[in-house]
């Protein structure tokens, strides 16, 4: 019997084990750009059933991609409060760029041959391609501040890194957190925090307003969090802009 081409074919994964690995991914990036965030809150922004979102939630902490904790004491209502996921060791090394190492022992390198100020010079050439990149964005934004970190977050991801920001105040928004669930160098920055200081000194160039670095991740935190204060903000009861 002759056994045709299509028939002799190797059989490919099934279709639901691959519809299930791309969901378990959308929800591993969506936890890295608004995390913490609820299942719950999971569920509906990616439309999939409470209990769906559990099934991958808990198979992406199985392999430490993701970890729950208790939420912020602000946050916490009547009952039991719902536990926040944020991504993982092993989260942020699936979503880390296989040029760490490379970056790393070139940063090494400049250090040994030029000392700490020709490390934090590299640091400020390097942010200043990405505050030209993004500067044209939020000047278009005007001169409020809250536009401005709008822009601001919109710019930085299609940088790569995963950015929102949220409002801070109850009866009265006095700022904004800039939160980044993932960042591209961030294994580099832990042992370079010049890149980090770099950085929020663009931030507070691009949004006209002195900001403040609240945590990083390559400190290890869950994600890096820069204080944007609003000057003049009246009140607002809305908790996100995103």
């Amino acid at each position: 019997m002759v056994i045709s081409p299509r028939a002799a074919k190797a059989p490919s994964v099934p279709d639901d084990a691959m519809r299930d690995a791309r969901t378990r991914d959308r929800v591993l990036a969506l936890i890295s750009e608004q995390g913490p965030i609820t299942a719950a809150d999971l569920a509906a922004e990616l439309g999939l059933t409470a209990t769906g979102v559990r099934r991958h939630l808990d198979q992406l902490a199985e392999t430490g991609a993701v970890t729950s904790r208790a939420p912020h004491a602000g946050k916490r209502g009547r009952g039991r409060p719902a536990r926040e996921w944020v991504v993982g060791d092993s989260g942020h090394e699936r979503l880390t760029a296989d040029y760490d190492e490379l970056a790393a022992e070139a940063m090494r390198f400049v250090r040994q041959t030029g000392g700490e100020d020709a490390v934090r010079a590299f640091a400020d050439q390097r942010i200043r391609a990405l505050e030209e990149r993004c500067a044209p964005q939020i000047e278009a934004a005007g001169d409020d501040p809250r536009a401005r970190t709008e822009a601001l977050v919109d710019a930085l991801r299609t940088e790569g890194y995963a950015a929102s920001a949220r409002t801070v105040g109850d009866d009265v928004v006095v700022g904004l957190q800039l939160c980044q669930g993932h960042c591209p160098v961030q294994h580099v920055a832990a042992e370079f925090p010049e890149l980090c200081e770099a950085e929020t000194d663009a931030f507070s160039r691009l949004l006209g307003v002195h900001v403040q670095r609240l945590a990083t991740l390559a400190q290890g935190d869950h994600v890096c969090t820069t204080f944007v204060p609003t000057p003049g903000a009246r009140p607002d009861t809305e908790r996100s802009t995103r």
